[in-house]
Parts: C-alpha cells; structure tokens; sequence
C-alpha cells in the first residue's frame, strides 16, 4: 500500500475519532448532540410508513439471530475456499469481538434508547448501535475476503457497492425504526469502520509472515 493511502486511511480514522469524542462527552454530560435534535422531527414522519416497515424486515439482517448462523456458515466456506485456517478464524473472532466491544462501549456511556422495542432486539443502552459496527465488521470482512478471489475489477466494485449499501441500510433501519439516535448509528459505523481496517491489516500481516512462507 502507498503511503499516501495510507496516510489518507490514518487522516480519516483520526476525524472519526475526533467526532465521535465529541459525540461521546456531549451524551455523558447528559447532553444531545445538535445532529440528534435537528433528526428527531424526522423519524416521527416516518413512524408506520412503508419506509418504517422495510426497516423493520431489513433490521434483522443486522441481528443475532442471523448473523450468528450467517459467521459460522461463512467461516466454514472461508475454511474451504482459501484452505487454510486464518482466514475464518479472523472472519468470526472480528464479528465476535465487535459485539463485545460494543456492549463494553455501551456501558460505559450508558444512554437511553429513544424507545424500547424488544421484538426488533432493542433493548438495553444505546450508544453506538450494534447494528451498525457489528454489520459493518462482519458483512465488511466478508466483502473483503470474497473480493480477494474475484478477478473481475467490475465485478469487485459491484460486490463492493453492495456491501456497502447493505451495511449501510441496516445501520440506517436502526434510526428509521427510532430504536437508537442518528447519533449512535453513525458513530456505529465509525467505530466498526476502525475495527474492520486494523483486522484486515491484521489478516495481511499475518498471511505475509506466516502463510506466504510455508508457500
């Protein structure tokens, strides 16, 4: 990698974290965020629209309850399709460790959600959205991984887009359905946005020094 991606990677993780800081000391000190506040009027006009209901269905694309099933079936595809064992060990410790670092973040801040709502896995605290880091991690490294066998450039960056716009619906049918602030999603993203570049950074170390050389 060209160390002009690289700083380019280092300036946008270093912003992030600056805005999410200050997200965080504002909802510590009891306070909402102005981006919260001028949103609020938003997600009334879409309560029990169309728009509400596809959330609804596309939010639990985002759950444990298939993103559960949906790691370790990928892991055993990865384990087949690269024959080795880094990859969907990589694949399932970073979607596992993203949910444990999110319930860790979300005790320390420990915000209300704008409402509770159980049967779409709403419960407990708020801030950042566990749908949006844990799919970020989960459905990103999959991206990443699946692309490392295509050749087709056209095809990498279909695959790509879709990735993205799947992640980033999830995240965003978290604050259409009003179970978490705009707020918490974004800095959702962030937050699994940084973890999925140090895995990956991590999985390339890791295959240069080790798996290239048994090659």
């Amino acid at each position: 990698m060209s160390k002009k991606r690289l700083y380019s990677i280092l300036f946008l993780c270093v912003f992030t974290f600056i805005i999410m800081t200050n997200w965080f000391v504002q909802i510590i000190n009891g306070k909402m965020p102005y981006l919260d506040q001028w949103t609020r009027a938003l997600v009334d006009t879409l309560a029990d629209t169309n728009i509400f209901m596809v959330s609804r269905w596309i939010t639990e694309l985002g759950s444990a309850s298939f993103l559960v099933p949906f790691t370790l079936l990928m892991s055993i595809c990865f384990w087949w399709l690269f024959h080795e064992w880094i990859t969907p060990l990589l694949f399932a410790l970073g979607t596992l460790i993203s949910h444990y670092m999110n319930v860790i973040i979300k005790m320390l801040v420990s915000r209300e959600r704008p409402r509770i709502f159980t049967e779409a896995n709403a419960e407990g605290y708020s801030f950042p959205s566990g749908h949006a880091m844990i799919s970020l991690v989960c459905y990103g490294l999959f991206t990443y991984f699946i692309t490392e066998k295509i050749s087709s450039k056209k095809l990498k960056l279909c695959v790509n887009l879709a990735s993205a716009i799947l992640i980033f619906i999830i995240g965003m049918s978290r604050f259409i359905i009003n179970v978490h602030y705009l707020t918490d999603v974004l800095t959702g993203f962030m937050f699994g946005f940084i973890m999925l570049i140090v895995i990956i950074y991590i999985h390339k170390y890791v295959v240069h020094r080790f798996l290239n050389k048994q090659m």
